[in-house]
């Protein structure tokens, strides 16, 4: 829960949304499922497999297959269901082994350890091994996630001068701090 004192400190697009921006998988809000677990199969990114769920429960958040979050079932605060995977356990998702395939604009959340989460934005178009490779080999993330297509003007952080220009989108992620 928010205190009065409470700022936004960094938001970005938070995963696939349908036309009416309504989140194509998984979604839970405030400890509620809003939107349950999406495992039909699919055209487009969000269906590419494996995907995956970003979640966080109090202090600890993670990234998982959503196959095994469905099996494990852990009591959420927050979860939102994209894809593809980009890392899983420390490697390349075996779809993005080479360097090739559609060059795009890209958001994403990778995970270090359950206390550490690492969001990227790309300021130009790559692809999603290029993207995985970035979480891996740079940001060291055991686990990475494909939030969505983005650019830096759907990314606000004013510590990093980016004010973002956000259009209708369905989930977001937000980070908030204190004064």
């Amino acid at each position: 829960m928010l205190g009065k004192h409470s700022r936004l400190l960094f938001a970005t697009n938070g995963g696939m949304y349908h036309p009416d921006n309504s989140p194509v998988g998984l979604y839970v809000e405030e400890g509620r499922e809003l939107v349950r677990a999406n495992t039909n199969a699919g055209p487009g990114n969000f269906h590419m497999r494996p995907n995956g769920v970003f979640y966080v429960t109090g202090e600890v958040a993670g990234i998982l297959e959503t196959h095994a979050f469905i099996k494990q079932k852990p009591q959420v605060d927050f979860a939102t269901q994209s894809g593809p995977m980009l890392v899983i356990d420390g490697e390349v998702s075996a779809r993005f082994v080479r360097y090739g395939g559609s060059r795009k604009y890209r958001v994403g959340v990778g995970s270090r350890d359950p206390n550490l989460v690492v969001f990227a934005v790309s300021e130009s178009e790559v692809s999603f091994g290029e993207f995985a490779r970035l979480f891996r080999d740079k940001l060291r993330c055991k686990n990475a996630l494909f939030l969505d297509g983005g650019s830096a003007t759907s990314f606000y952080s004013p510590a990093l001068g980016r004010n973002g220009n956000f259009l209708p989108l369905g989930p977001i992620i937000g980070v908030y701090g204190t004064d």
